[in-house]
């Protein structure tokens, strides 16, 4: 995985965050369990649960049908006064030509709703858009809960 880029804001990382490969739909459900995971460790109650795995799952499909797969990356995160969840998706398939229109509600390439990276945002606290044609896309959410 590539790592955070400069303008992301530095958060210390717990070290046991995990990555986890992307290249079917079992993988998908496991990414989900793990994220469940990690949410309720870090004290999130079920609806930040729900809106979290929601989007991981979005993020996960995304990754594996318009990305050819790939893998997640989940961490715990700490800033002093919050604990946090961050959750990256990485692939190194085609990119994403057109970021703007890929974060309009109701776009889609492949016949979907149109909710994947527009939903995932608006899910999310911290929401980071990497791509480029022919380079790969890294999506990475963070949700927070203060202490």
């Amino acid at each position: 995985m590539r790592p955070a880029p400069a303008h992301f804001t530095p958060h210390h990382t717990d070290n046991d965050a995990v990555t986890m490969p992307l290249r079917t739909d079992e993988d998908v459900v496991r990414l989900r369990k793990a994220a469940r995971d990690y949410l309720v460790a870090t004290g999130f109650g079920v609806l930040d649960q729900t809106k979290m795995i929601t989007a991981a799952s979005e993020l996960a499909r995304n990754t594996l049908r318009y990305g050819g797969g790939g893998e997640a990356r989940l961490a715990k995160l700490s800033d002093g006064t919050r604990r946090g969840v961050s959750m990256s998706f990485q692939d190194e398939g085609p990119g994403i030509a057109d970021v703007r229109l890929a974060l309009t509600d109701g776009y889609t390439t492949g016949g979907g709703m149109g909710l994947g990276l527009s939903g995932a945002k608006r899910l999310a606290d911290e929401f980071e858009l990497e791509t480029a044609p022919g380079k790969g896309t890294m999506v990475r959410i963070v949700k927070w809960k203060a202490f």
